[in-house]
Parts: C-alpha cells; structure tokens; sequence
C-alpha cells in the first residue's frame, strides 16, 4: 500500500494515492475497534478483582495495592466488598456473592478453613482471610489471561493465510517490478507513466489486506462472542474443532444434573447403632469435597472432632478408607467392597439411586442411597444437541442404573457407568479410533485425563479445579450444559465468517485482477478490490459479536 501512494504521488495521481491512504487508515481504525470490542467482551466477564485490599498489620488495618499483597497476609474483608486474592477463611462463617464467577445467583455460604476465590462479594459481616495465592497466581488471574493469550492458538486457515502473505507478498511485488518494465521490451509504444500505473493499480489489488486482517478477526470476534455468553475459549483452533465436533461425551454429575445430593434414606444392619456409623461416617467424608461428602455432612449434622481418623486414603472412583482405634472404616461405592472383599448381600442393579456403601471393622454395615437432580436446561441442551446432528454418551462413574436413568431421562444415545476414570479414557479412545471428532464435557479433576484426551476438552465451573483450566480447551462458566450447544454454534458461525470473507476477497480481486490487466480498471476500482473489501470483511467479521446465539 505504501509503494502504490507514492507512485500514484510520483505520477501525479494524488486523489489515488490519498483514496489509498484514506481507506486503508479507515479499515485500521475498524478493525482497531473490533479488537477492543472483543477485549472489553473478555475482560469484563473475568476481571472482576479490586485493585486494592485491607490488609491487617499488628491488628491495624492497612489498604494496600492487591498485586503487593504477599501469602500469608490477612484481609479484612467488609460486608459488600470484593475479595482481591485466593485465600482460607479464618472468620467462623461468611456467605459471598459468586455470580460473577460462576453466575450462581444463590448466596455461598463458606466456613472457616475453606477456599474463597477472588472475585467473590462478601455478603453480610466484616470477615477476614488469610491469602494463600499470589495475585498473579489466583484461579482468577490464571484463566483471564488463558483467554487474553487464546489468539496465540490459530486455527488452520489462519496459520495458513499468514503463510500464504509471506509467499504472496514478495511475488506480488516482483509482479509489480515485471508489469512496470517488461513491456518495454515487446511493446511498440511503450510508455513509462501508463505501465507504472498498471502495475501500481495490480499491486493495490493483490495486497492480502482482506485476508490478513479479517480473518484473524473473524476468528478473535468468535472468541469475543462466547466470552459476551459466559463461554471461554483458549484458543480460535478450538472454534474451528467445534464448527465439525460429531460426539459429545459428558459426565453425569455437575455437568448434566445440579451435583447438589441429598441423603433420601439409611439402611444400615439392625445390629450396629445407627447414629454412631452415622458420626463415624461424616467425619471420613469431611476429609473429601465430592457432593456425596457435603449431601452426607448436611444429613447428618456437625462433625464430631473427637473423632480420630488415621491413615485416610482417597481411592479414585472408588471412595474413602480410614482406621479409626485400630479398625476399617470404608465409605464409597461397591466396587470399594469388593476391593477390601467385604462381604454383602445386596442386589444393587434395581436401585435408581446413587448408593453409598458402609463397612466398618471388615464388615458391611449397609448403606444409603442418595439423590440428584437434572439441571433444569439439561433437556435444552441434548434437544440442540440432536437438532446440530451431534451424537450424544454419558459417562460416569456413578451406578449403571442411576447412569442409564437419567440418560433415558433426556434422551441421550449412550451411556455407561460404574466407569473409574481410565474406563472413561479407553471409552473416548474408542470414538476416536471411528475418525470421530470428540468432545468431552466434564467438571473435576477426575476428569482432567478425559478431558485431554479428547479434541476439545470443556470444563463445567472451571474455577473449581485448577487441573480442570490448565488441561480444558473451553470453560463455561456458569455450569448451564446449555452452553455446550452454543459453544458449537459460535465454532458454525465463525467459521462461516471466515469463509464468506476469504470467497469475497478472492473473487473481487479476481474480477479486478482481469480488468486490471487489460488496463480497464483504475486506482479506484484497485482501491475496492482490496481496501473496500477488506473493510466489508472487517464489518462481517463484527458481526458474530452481535449475534444472538
């Protein structure tokens, strides 16, 4: 663009040269604004940390930057203020606003000891917290600039059109070289001027402005979009996966039902007191932060302390063990029975809900069975689903027939449970080994392997989980499924910006191209073909962060 304005100059063309020069600064301050539009979409949903915190100091209070805090610091956290730090809470209770995290609009109710992230809104009285992250470390921090970083992840048809305009452009310039002088040598009245234009004119033309601007932004206004509906993408790779995803593979618990249990009955044997199992129990799974264990603890009450629990062991997809005065203690599901082979006599395939079985001192007490609910837009979302021809499988790690319940429920396709978390892995090897695309939707860390397995990873309430932000392509955050259906659907929509920019580019320059050759086409057609183009392809490209999705 800067050699076609000072040749237009040089000829004395200056309505051209200043036409060049007017466009292309326009077309920048469109694109300028689309880029912010897109940051401010991504910023304003993830940086919700205050600039400042009160930090105690010998009991006196203290504002200071919230970057300086350091770990081990103690904030003084007043009734509607925001918290600028990962930190344990010392106060005994504090209920905090998480709409801004996760967009639960129900109040959290935290006790002292556990986690509250930056970001939450203190609801009630003056509670303090000891920092236990660095501010550029907190859960918060880690995902805004996961997604500030995510147009360093470029998918295909970017990575490509940026090689294609290094190849391009120097030919095109040579071209340009070749139309100014060449003639000289076979044309009978060659004149300077008028073959200078000619090639300024083709070098106007074939300047990549279209491609190179519009569909990067296409791409980063995809991701803007989804951060505007609460849906994280780490990079414009992952758009385009999800434009062409055939199976979605989701978890049952949190992801397609609430997570929250509730404990619906007790069978335990007529000859072991009930209440003591009962406290034994809740002070094992007060060691845990599965739902099971919170559904157990608002069940049964207030944990007895004087308990003693010894060598405590968490056994993936299985449950809990501990020994407490020399004897057993084992809480999970039955597969933990027949691992420590603990004899029962239970007929378990009938029973809908969740069962969690009890054996202490190498016998089985008995067990309780446990309910959970659908989330109220899971139907929404395998409807969408089945309308976007996506095949739908449950995994869990929860009974067959609490799995295949709730699967027939909503109409999912296929489901399996009773599945530990490599059961989970050799299930989406198998999808993959068909040359299907995959992509799985989980909510833990249990689901981390699965989740990097497949090709695109998506995290329900990623803020629960730092292995959950590190390994996930795609976070929702406010743990709606309904989110999955509109995360392929701004992967459709981008992707068909994309291409209508790149079949607009290509065939206006084509058309100009020709004319340009036979001398038919002046500055100002030139000046179309690319910059009038492009800035088309900028306003398509804007689009996608206006639409409803």
């Amino acid at each position: 663009m800067g050699i076609a304005t000072i040749g237009a100059f040089a000829i004395g063309e200056y309505p051209e040269g200043v036409a060049v020069m007017l466009f292309y600064s326009v077309g920048e301050v469109f694109q300028a604004m689309a880029v912010t539009k897109a940051k401010t979409n991504i910023k304003s949903l993830l940086d919700q940390r205050p600039d400042e915190v009160t930090v105690l100091e010998n009991g006196t209070p203290k504002v200071i930057k919230a970057e300086k805090a350091n770990i081990g610091d103690i904030i003084q956290l007043k009734s509607g203020e925001k918290l600028g730090l990962d930190g344990e809470l010392l106060s005994e209770k504090a209920s905090f606003n998480t709409s801004a995290l996760t967009g639960e609009s129900k109040p959290d109710t935290k006790s002292k000891g556990e986690m509250v992230l930056a970001g939450m809104i203190n609801l009630n009285t003056v509670s303090q917290v000891r920092v236990t992250t660095a501010y550029k470390d907190s859960k918060l921090s880690k995902i805004l600039e996961m997604v500030q970083n995510a147009t360093s992840q470029k998918a295909p048809t970017e990575l490509f059109i940026r090689k294609f305009a290094k190849v391009y452009t120097p030919i095109v310039v040579f071209l340009a070289i070749g139309i100014t002088f060449l003639p000289y040598f076979f044309v009978e009245d060659y004149q300077f001027k008028s073959w200078l234009y000619r090639a300024l004119v083709f070098l106007v033309i074939s300047c990549p402005c279209a491609l190179v601007i519009s569909i990067p932004l296409g791409y980063f206004g995809g991701i803007g979009a989804g951060s505007k509906n609460g849906i994280l993408f780490k990079g414009s790779n992952f758009l385009d996966v999800l434009a062409s995803v055939q199976n979605v593979v989701m978890d049952k618990t949190g992801t397609m039902t609430e997570g929250v249990f509730k404990v619906q009955e007790v069978n335990f044997g007529n000859e072991f007191n009930i209440d003591e199992i009962l406290k034994l129990v809740n002070a094992l799974e007060s060691q845990s932060t599965h739902p099971v264990a919170t559904a157990i603890h608002q069940f049964v009450g207030e944990i007895d302390h004087s308990i003693q629990l010894e060598n405590v062991e968490e056994i993936a997809g299985h449950g809990l063990k501990a020994t407490i005065t020399g004897k057993e203690l084992l809480v999970g599901n039955f597969k933990l029975m027949d691992k420590f082979n603990i004899n029962y006599d239970l007929k378990t395939e009938n029973i809908v809900y969740t069962l969690i079985a009890v054996a202490y001192d190498k016998k089985f007490v008995g067990y309780l069975t446990i309910a959970d609910s659908i989330k109220e837009d899971a139907q929404l979302t395998i409807n969408k689903l089945k309308a976007l021809n996506v095949k739908t499988t449950m995994l869990s790690g929860d009974k067959t027939s609490v799995v295949q319940f709730v699967a027939n429920e909503l109409g999912i396709e296929n489901a399996f449970g009773d599945l530990l978390p490599e059961d989970k892995v050799n299930k989406v090897k198998e999808l993959k080994a068909k040359d299907q695309t995959v992509a799985f939707v989980g909510d833990g860390v249990n689901d981390a392997p699965v989740v990097a397995l497949s090709d695109v990873g998506i995290a329900m309430g990623g803020l629960g989980s730092d292995a959950t932000i590190e390994t996930a392509d795609v976070v929702i955050q406010d743990d709606k499924p309904s989110k999955i259906p509109m995360a392929i659907n701004i992967g459709k929509q981008t992707k068909k910006i994309v291409w209508q920019n790149i079949i607009l580019a290509f065939a206006v320059k084509a058309i100009v191209l020709v004319l340009g050759a036979g001398g038919l086409a002046t500055m100002w057609e030139a000046v179309f073909a690319d910059v009038g183009v492009a800035l088309l392809a900028i306003l398509n490209a804007v689009r996608i962060q206006r639409m409803k999705f």
